[in-house]
């Protein structure tokens, strides 16, 4: 099932692999990006509207990363997790490590806000390079 090059079920399995990846690295850390954050995890009830944005945004982004990996050639596993790590490494942590210090948080924080995208993009990467497009 593909489009224009692109293997939806692939981008639909990596975005939900990503989703639980996020909720296994915050339920780990979950205190620490509390704490990071100046506030208790009681401050920070959970609504739906963070859930659907994020579910939205990992299907934009899986999508993205499927289009960007076929754009490189051969459609591996290698080059899934090349291509989400470099794509990390040039516009994720780098955006974040920008806002965080115009906002003052503290460098836990990017720590802990980039490793959770770091292991997103990779496992997104290797999903889509093994599916294939």
């Amino acid at each position: 099932m593909s489009f224009a090059g692109i293997n939806y079920v692939a981008v639909v399995v990596a975005a939900v692999a990503g989703f639980f990846a996020g909720a296994l690295w915050y339920g780990a850390l979950g205190r620490h990006w509390a704490a990071a954050l100046g506030k208790s995890r009681d401050d920070l009830k959970p609504t739906p509207g963070p859930f659907i944005t994020s579910a939205v945004a990992l299907l934009v982004m899986a999508y993205v990363l499927a289009g960007t990996i076929g754009h490189l050639g051969a459609v591996t596993w290698s080059n899934g997790a090349i291509a989400g790590a470099m794509l990390w490494a040039g516009f994720v942590i780098t955006s974040l490590a920008v806002n965080y210090a115009f906002q003052g948080a503290r460098r836990v924080l990017v720590l802990i806000d980039g490793g959770h995208w770091l292991i997103v993009l990779v496992l997104m990467g290797l999903i889509i390079g093994t599916i294939g497009l």
